[in-house]
């Protein structure tokens, strides 16, 4: 578990860190700043896609796999439950800056395989590379958002934990198909994401975040049949 507390604490860092340059960014920089986060999500979640999607087996399971998931988060009322909790708040940006960053920070090899390796055969280099270009992000998230995106730290905690302890327990219960399949969808969230950000398309990113857990389901129920 070294390598997820030490990317945890980077993020923790880098919110603190961001949040105090947050206060000495002009209005029209910040505008600047969004437009290059909200970039940058365009680039990292179509990479994701394109290079996931060449090597997928099952082409088909994540456009199942976003339509049901989001379909969940739709009947669950997500969006409107998250963000009508937020807005009880003094920032109305903080469900979409939370969100952002549980993506960037959760989805992606790094992240997930990191965990895997850790557990395996006790080797934190994934995670500490990963912690390294979580810290940079952190920062350009919190002086975007502000320090309320420091509360993603927990939800990577909890992700790369409970993929920790499953492997420690489990064995490599997460197959290269599965993380490959959860990559693709969790690309397409992130292009989402920037859509947002740069106000081209509301996409309601946090409906969609079940869109995550079908494909684990969907390998689950392949297990017990096969």
């Amino acid at each position: 578990m070294l390598g997820t507390i030490i990317n945890t604490g980077t993020i923790v860092a880098g919110s603190i860190i961001g949040s105090i340059i947050k206060r000495g960014i002009k209005p029209e920089y910040s505008t600047g700043l969004f437009n290059a986060l909200g970039l940058a999500c365009l680039a990292l979640g179509f990479n994701t896609c394109a290079t996931r999607m060449n090597e997928s087996e099952y082409p088909v399971l994540f456009i199942i796999s976003l339509a049901v998931g989001t379909l969940v988060g739709c009947m669950l009322r997500l969006d409107e439950r998250l963000k009508g909790a937020m807005k009880k708040g003094s920032n109305n940006k903080l469900a979409e800056g939370i969100t952002t960053g549980t993506l960037l920070y959760c989805i992606g090899t790094l992240s997930i395989v990191g965990p895997i390796m850790s557990a395996m055969h006790g080797d934190n280099t994934f995670l500490i590379t990963n912690a390294t270009l979580d810290f940079v992000t952190s920062i350009i998230l919190s002086a975007s958002y502000g320090i309320g995106v420091i509360w993603a730290a927990p939800i990577l905690f909890a992700w790369q934990g409970s993929i920790y302890m499953l492997t420690l327990y489990c064995g490599d219960i997460l197959s290269d198909t599965i993380i490959r399949e959860i990559s693709i969808v969790g690309g397409v969230l992130i292009v989402c994401t920037g859509l947002s950000i740069l106000k081209i398309k509301d996409c309601k990113t946090i409906d969609m975040l079940p869109s995550l857990a079908v494909p684990i389901i969907f390998f689950l129920i392949l297990t017990l049949f096969s």
